[in-house]
């Protein structure tokens, strides 16, 4: 039986001066509220909620925690009281402006910029059921992950992390602008901390460190995600996750069906940033931006025609074997995105 989520506050309720108008979503880790600020401009105020750590009834304003469960929830809620603050020093118009943070109803909001538009995810989907040879346009791709980048690197420089780079968390604005938001540092500081039967990272975009308790996460562990941003942008779909391609690596072979199609430098950077070891990626964003950036040296190889027929077996024959399960095999429950 599915848990129950928390109530959202109800319209009209007043949180540190700011006018709840609706709630504008909501995941396992917080509520995001379009809200009115005390000069009627329009915010966007995101509490911290976590689902699998408190409840909260309709009409009522505090969470409720259960006692062996208040340790975990406050460790949560520093790291995301830290990371509203860490964001608050940050000005670029790539990451998400966080105007105010502050405590109440026994958590913490986070106030940021209400943005017009829609998330880079909504725009993959639209753009695949098109049904193109290409999702996006290569200088599309370019030119939005440049944006993204530039505002990473200042993150970095902050000596903060995303950990939650997703086309979901991408926003585009009407303006055409990129901007980074959802920040997981909370999520991660809990995943470390707690014992979850449910995955806090997002399958296909999450490094394989992030799957281990001991691993060093830097910024290579973001590049991770940005790469395979990148390929969802070329595919249309995520890619599989680190755990299967550890077991066994396709990453390749679906790659090489898009040669002619994206240009080979593309190509190889998606490789470069969704190498399994974190040493074998680009260290740091500068070097990922050099590498994006080489406009003058785009070959588009196109496959010989017994390349196309060894690809066609390859995928003939990894699909029978995925559609084939012994007698007495459960089918693996998939793992769900926050």
């Amino acid at each position: 039986m599915s848990k129950i989520k928390p109530a959202p506050l109800p319209p009209d309720t007043v949180i540190g001066g700011y006018r709840v108008v609706r709630r504008v979503s909501s995941g396992g880790f917080g509520v995001v509220y379009l809200c009115v600020d005390p000069d009627g401009q329009q915010v966007a105020v995101k509490e911290y909620l976590p689902s699998s750590l408190a409840t909260r009834t309709p009409g009522e304003l505090l969470p409720k925690v259960p006692p062996e469960k208040l340790s975990l929830y406050r460790l949560g809620l520093k790291s995301f009281f830290e990371e509203g603050r860490a964001l608050a020093q940050i000005s670029h118009a790539s990451v998400v402006s966080v105007l105010n943070f502050f405590r109440e109803n026994e958590t913490v909001y986070m106030v940021m910029n209400y943005l017009e538009g829609a998330t880079l995810q909504d725009f993959i989907i639209t753009a695949r059921d098109l049904k193109q040879q290409k999702v996006f346009r290569e200088s599309t791709i370019r030119s939005l992950f440049d944006e993204v980048l530039r505002g990473m690197r200042i993150v970095h420089q902050h000596k903060m992390l995303h950990l939650d780079i997703k086309p979901a968390n991408i926003f585009i604005t009407d303006d055409n602008k990129a901007v980074m938001i959802d920040f997981g540092a909370a999520r991660e500081v809990l995943s470390k901390e707690g014992n979850f039967i449910r995955p806090m990272y997002t399958p296909g975009f999450a490094a394989p460190e992030m799957y281990r308790r001991d691993s060093a996460m830097g910024p290579w562990t973001d590049i991770y995600a940005i790469g395979a941003c990148i390929y969802a942008c070329m595919q249309g779909f995520p890619p599989n996750e680190a755990p299967q391609r550890q077991d066994k690596d396709r990453l390749s072979l679906a790659l090489a069906k898009l040669r002619g199609v994206y240009s080979d430098n593309l190509i190889e950077v998606v490789e470069w940033c969704m190498a399994l070891d974190p040493l074998s990626r680009p260290q740091s964003v500068f070097a990922l931006q050099k590498e994006l950036s080489r406009e003058g040296e785009r070959r588009y190889t196109k496959l010989t025609v017994t390349e196309k027929m060894r690809l066609q077996l390859d995928t003939l024959v990894a699909e029978t074997r995925k559609s084939v399960t012994r007698p007495g095999d459960a089918p693996a429950a998939g793992a769900k995105a926050k």
